[in-house]
C-alpha cells in the first residue's frame, strides 16, 4: 500500500472517531441534526481554548471526558 493511501486511510478513521464523538455527546439529536448549530458551537469551544481561559478549559473538558469514558467502560462491564 502506498504512503498516501495509509495517511488516507488515517486521516478518514480520525474522522470517523471524532464524529462519533459529536454522536456519542447527543449534541446531534440535542441541535436537531443541524450542522450550522454544530459547526457554531466547535468555533466557540476553539475560541475558548485559544483564550487566556484556555488551559483551565482544557483541564476541566478533559477531566470531564475521562470520566465519561471510565463511566461508559464501568457500564460495559456490568452488563
Amino acid at each position: 500500500m502506498r504512503a498516501w493511501q495509509i495517511e488516507r486511510r488515517r486521516r478518514t478513521r480520525q474522522l470517523i472517531e471524532l464524529g462519533g464523538l459529536v454522536v456519542k455527546a447527543g449534541i446531534v439529536e440535542l441541535t436537531n441534526h443541524d450542522r450550522a448549530i454544530i459547526y457554531g458551537a466547535l468555533l466557540r469551544i476553539a475560541a475558548k481554548l485559544q483564550s487566556r481561559e484556555g488551559e483551565h478549559a482544557r483541564d476541566l473538558w478533559a477531566a470531564k471526558g475521562k470520566e465519561a469514558f471510565n463511566a461508559e467502560r464501568h457500564e460495559e462491564q456490568d452488563s
